[in-house]
């Protein structure tokens, strides 16, 4: 490998070493209620992210703060050595996606029926870190 191909794959590496993720796959909520609560965490600090999740009232809150502390530790295994408050850790992005729906027939009068979607989705949360400690 060439001097100047080393160097970018260094600077590569050590960019990737910042920024960790997580992801939730086939989550029993609908996107449009998971959005609200992805909403307002994002660009958030992480120890006010998780404050704002604890203590809100949606159901979709729950998964997003198991989210967000599997990302915190995806985080704390790429950089052994540093401190989560030193780095100034953040939301950097979260993304709400929709997933398959399950579905169903409800019985409607005159013999006919309505049609049940019960929809779920993807959040993919990407975390970043503001102060760069070496």
């Amino acid at each position: 490998m060439g001097s100047r191909k080393k160097e970018m794959a260094d600077a590569i590496k050590a960019e990737k070493k910042q920024i960790a993720f997580a992801k939730l796959n086939n989550c029993p909520t609908s996107p449009r209620k998971m959005r609200l609560v992805a909403d307002q965490v994002r660009g958030v600090e992480v120890e006010k992210a998780l404050q704002i999740l604890k203590f809100s009232p949606k159901e979709a809150s729950i998964n997003l703060e198991k989210l967000l502390l599997s990302a915190i530790a995806n985080w704390q295994a790429k950089n052994v050595d540093a401190s989560i408050e030193d780095a100034g850790l953040f939301v950097k992005s979260i993304c709400v996606d929709s997933a398959g729906m399950l579905k169903r027939l409800r019985p409607a009068p005159q013999g006919r029926a309505h049609r049940i979607r019960k929809r779920s989705n993807h959040v993919t949360l990407e975390l970043g870190a503001k102060n760069i400690s070496n």
